[in-house]
């Protein structure tokens, strides 16, 4: 019978010829006996001494321990592999990913990734040395060889259980290492000529630690609990069963037939044994396995999971990837890279730093780790949708993706969704872009000092219209054209005016002008885009007042001696950046339900599966799970998840621009993201009631006996009908509550002295309970009473629905009482 572990391991610190002496013990439960824990050294050791690791076996750990225990094999395996396939570089400067500069003849290079000695090529080495840092309690020796001019030529891994460090009584921690060799000489080493790699103990500078010491007990179990699994099927002799007869008048002939018949073994398994019983007796007992034989199961799967644990190796690591999604598995291979094999390179690596010169390093690289890209891939997928929703560059997202900026205006400017209008980041990039009122001019709308507000989209003039409507109303076109009709009358201007590029001809012809003859590009831009006649010398500010009111927009005269007020403009950017995140989710969302429709899993055992032949039992006569197929909790978390981000930055800007004006420093207090985060959870709310009148559609359409054609046409003209008015109310209520719960939050943070005055557009469609509102002024925080409710804003979304939807009101802020209100 082999040697056993968990014995071995029992005495394997203690010396042989000196009585136990236990500094610590542990009770294993219920059996009596003691397991003595493998931190134990077995010798009268102080604290912070050289002993602590002087009776640890490492031959028997790797017999007892490593060779019999696949999890112990596998983990070790799993970590000291990757040190092995990647390459050593030396360089400095850069990022974790890649260095700035790098050597490429150092020495050390060569036996790191070459030839680490003659016996051993370096990837040999590197594994090795991994695996006797996981398995040695004093670490790893490595002896470096030189020549004489100081060039390292060669490194040797030393066996640990021959190695013994020699504390140095002057102060220095080793005076020389001495090393047996095989046949018995003793060698001195210069503490020069090695390097002592070891995981350092926490309080003793002489010994390393190793997981082997926290798993020891459940590698034991492990092997004890296959051991005696194997102990138990070579030796169990019981029968399956054994059935009792009455053997009066059968001879033995008899008896030898019937026991012939059911004989035991190997092929026979699970067959019953015929015995003798007394007269008229007949009985049955059952001696299959007790449950207390199949304990063999749970004790081996708490092994693997402890043992896998102190190793800090997942099981999908090691080979075993079942009941994981493909998410949680790629997860499980990033926590392994990122909390154990990163530590364990970066220990490596170190040991041979001191031999670089000031501001080198070396350390293993990992470029080309698949693992690793999950954080800078979940990274780069939020830069990409902030790009898309027009809250960061071109530059600013390949910046982040670690590419080189293209720096040129159109990769600076900012494009806000969804028709993709620049906001450039100085005034000769508006030039460029063609965006500018007037290049010659001090200030430009949309730039930072510039005297008027931002640029923003064009908001429809009238209520429920979509974001393309507002664009064909902005451009004088007809909402109804076609991109026919453009290139057919853009053709027809060229005609007319030969030497015109396709592209001109094609937005003059949009925006209803004369064709000109080709000049500067700016200025051309500017001109075809402008509806007002530019000036060079009025302000930028009067040039965007003018052009706004040529669109017959509502703007309220902004005073800023006044104090501060939100504009149409902010309400309007922020409404077109929900408006086409929600454009892209709702199209994204009737593709995916469409197709779930369809699938298979869907339609089993319900009246519109196609039965494969009569045989076919997947078919039935129910309807499909309308809710089921529609999913709207997930559409709820996912919309919400969408336009956080969005109203966070819109909230953001407000209150920052409102703190300025009141306080003179810009401050974000956290009022600003709750109101963000609200109207985010109360579009996703919406979005899920949507999808509820969906499902009742469809389960209308399939009590009426709709085939899955007229279910189709349902769900494709649900959306017709309803997303596009959806969407358009959805934004706007959005887009109010951040704004106005975004710059209540601000003013109320900025002190007691800050005022606020109600007001309405003054237009018809103002509701009469908000009218009677108009011009009420009442301290920050104070609340607004109307038709029994409190609104702390316009949109409060904590107010009822009548009393928000198709809302426009805003407030004026202010500090201190006006002279009108002086008494």
């Amino acid at each position: 019978m082999p040697r056993q572990f968990l014995p071995g391991l029992r005495r394997l610190l203690i010396p042989r010829t000196v009585a136990p002496t236990p500094l610590e013990g542990k009770s294993a439960g219920s059996i009596g006996n003691t397991y003595v824990s493998m931190t134990y050294a077995g010798t009268a050791t102080m604290w912070g001494t050289e002993g602590r690791a002087a009776g640890w076996d490492l031959d028997r750990v790797i017999t007892e321990g490593y060779e019999r225990s696949i999890w112990t094999f596998k983990s070790i395996e799993a970590i000291s592999k990757h040190p092995s396939a990647l390459t050593v570089e030396i360089g400095r400067g850069g990022d974790e990913r890649q260095f700035a500069e790098t050597l490429t003849d150092h020495p050390l290079l060569h036996v790191l990734n070459v030839q680490a000695n003659p016996l051993e090529r370096a990837t040999v080495f590197k594994k090795r040395l991994s695996a006797q840092l996981l398995l040695s309690k004093k670490g790893a020796f490595v002896e470096i060889t030189r020549s004489r001019a100081g060039t390292i030529t060669r490194l040797d891994l030393l066996p640990p259980n021959r190695v013994e460090p020699i504390a140095d009584p002057h102060g220095d921690y080793v005076s020389h290492f001495e090393f047996t060799t095989y046949d018995g000489r003793v060698r001195e080493l210069e503490p020069s000529r090695v390097v002592w790699l070891r995981d350092p103990h926490p309080t003793d500078p002489f010994c390393g630690v190793t997981p082997l010491e926290a798993a020891g007990l459940s590698i034991d179990l492990d092997v004890k609990a296959r051991t005696y699994n194997i102990a138990f099927i070579d030796n169990d002799a019981r029968p399956s069963g054994i059935v009792g007869i009455d053997v009066d008048g059968l001879d033995q002939r008899e008896i030898d037939r019937i026991q012939q018949r059911l004989a035991p073994g190997a092929h026979q398994a699970g067959e019953t044994v015929v015995v003798g019983s007394g007269p008229g007796g007949l009985n049955y007992v059952d001696t299959s396995t007790r449950p207390r034989d199949m304990n063999y199961e749970t004790l081996a799967q708490t092994a693997k999971d402890e043992i896998l644990s102190a190793f800090g190796v997942p099981e999908s690591i090691v080979g075993n990837a079942s009941e994981r999604t493909y998410n949680n598995a790629d997860r499980e291979e990033w926590n392994f890279w990122q909390h154990t094999e990163l530590p364990h390179l970066s220990l490596l690596a170190s040991a041979f730093d001191l031999d670089l010169d000031d501001g080198w390093s070396l350390r293993f690289n990992t470029s080309s780790v698949e693992a690793l890209e999950f954080p800078r891939r979940q990274r780069r997928e939020e830069a990409r949708a902030e790009w898309n929703a027009g809250l960061i560059t071109a530059d600013e997202y390949r910046e982040i993706a670690g590419r080189r900026p293209f720096n040129v205006p159109h990769t600076r400017a900012l494009w806000i969704s969804p028709q993709k209008a620049p906001v450039p980041a100085n005034k000769q990039d508006a030039a460029a872009l063609g965006v500018a009122q007037d290049p010659a001019a001090d200030g430009m709308p949309g730039l930072p000092g510039a005297g008027g507000p931002p640029p923003a989209i064009a908001p429809s003039s009238s209520a429920g219209g979509s974001a393309a409507d507002a664009v064909a109303e902005a451009r004088g076109q007809d909402p109804q054209g076609t991109a026919a009709t453009d290139v057919a009358a853009a053709h027809g201007a060229t005609n007319e005016a030969p030497g015109i590029s396709a592209a001109a001809a094609v937005e003059q012809a949009r925006d209803n002008v004369p064709l000109t003859l080709p000049g500067d590009a700016a200025d051309d831009v500017s001109a075809a885009r402008s509806p007002v006649e530019p000036s060079g010398t009025e302000d930028a500010a009067a040039d965007v007042d003018a052009a706004r009111a040529s669109l017959e927009l509502k703007e309220l005269p902004h005073n800023s001696e006044a104090g501060y007020e939100v504009t149409d403009t902010d309400f309007n950017t922020a409404a077109a950046s929900v408006s086409a995140a929600l454009t892209a989710l709702l199209a994204r969302q009737e593709g995916v339900i469409t197709a779930r429709l369809h699938a298979p899993k869907t339609r089993k055992h319900t009246r519109y599966w196609q039965a494969d032949g009569d045989t076919d039992l997947r078919r039935g006569d129910g309807p499909i799970d309308g809710a089921r197929v529609v999913g709207a909790a997930r559409w709820e978390e996912e919309a919400t998840s969408t336009l956080v981000p969005i109203l966070q930055q819109t909230a953001a800007t407000i209150a920052t621009a409102l703190s300025k004006k009141l306080i003179g420093r810009g401050t974000v207090p956290p009022g600003a993201a709750a109101a963000a985060l609200t109207a985010a959870t109360m579009a996703g709310r919406a979005v899920a009631s949507l999808l509820a009148d969906l499902a009742e559609a469809l389960d209308t359409m399939q009590r009426e006996s709709g085939t899955l054609d007229d279910l189709t046409s349902t769900l494709t003209a649900f959306y017709r009908a309803r997303t596009g008015k959806f969407i358009a109310l959805l934004a706007e209520s959005c887009a109010v509550a951040t704004v106005n719960g975004a710059a209540d939050a601000a003013a109320e943070s900025a002190g007691p002295a800050v005022l606020r005055t109600w007001i309405t557009r003054g237009d018809t469609r103002v509701r009469p309970a908000h009218q009677k509102l108009n011009g009420t002024t009442l301290p920050a925080g104070t609340p607004y009473a109307v038709s029994g409710s409190t609104l702390r804003y316009p949109g409060d979304p904590f107010v009822p629905s009548d009393l928000t939807i198709n809302c426009r009101c805003r407030l004026r802020y202010r500090t201190g009482p006006t002279p009108e209100e002086t008494p």
